[in-house]
């Protein structure tokens, strides 16, 4: 928002200096100078107002669009901990299966170096 300030502060500094400017050196008339300045503090309103309602409109889509992310965000969690959920129930069954298995594997092999220790 200090940018937008600045912005406007300086398109209204910059055309009172304008219209100083033009003022001072003009060969024009009085009637021509304030046809013309009138035609420019039209255009200015119009500018201004322009820029009001799109910076409006910017904060409006912004606060939108992070409504939707922070939404987004919410269900990719819950996603993820269902995910993560039925992974976990799918490997701990077999996770006993898996540790007999290496236990038999471990047994087999003591075994087996017994067996080539004695002959």
């Amino acid at each position: 928002m200090p940018k937008a300030k600045s912005l406007l502060l300086g398109i209204f500094v910059g055309g009172v200096v304008g219209a100083g400017t033009a003022l001072i050196t003009t060969p024009s008339t009085g009637k021509s100078m304030r046809s013309l300045i009138k035609e420019q503090l039209i255009e200015w309103k119009q500018l201004a107002n322009n820029l009001r309602k799109d910076g409006k409109q910017l904060k409006e889509q912004l606060t939108k669009t992070s409504r939707e992310g922070a939404l987004l965000v919410k269900e990719l969690t819950q996603e993820m901990k269902t995910s993560v959920e039925d992974w976990k129930n799918t490997v701990e069954p077999h996770q006993e299966n898996i540790k007999e298995y290496l236990e038999h594997i471990e047994t087999s092999l003591k075994d087996l170096e017994d067996k080539v220790k004695k002959d």
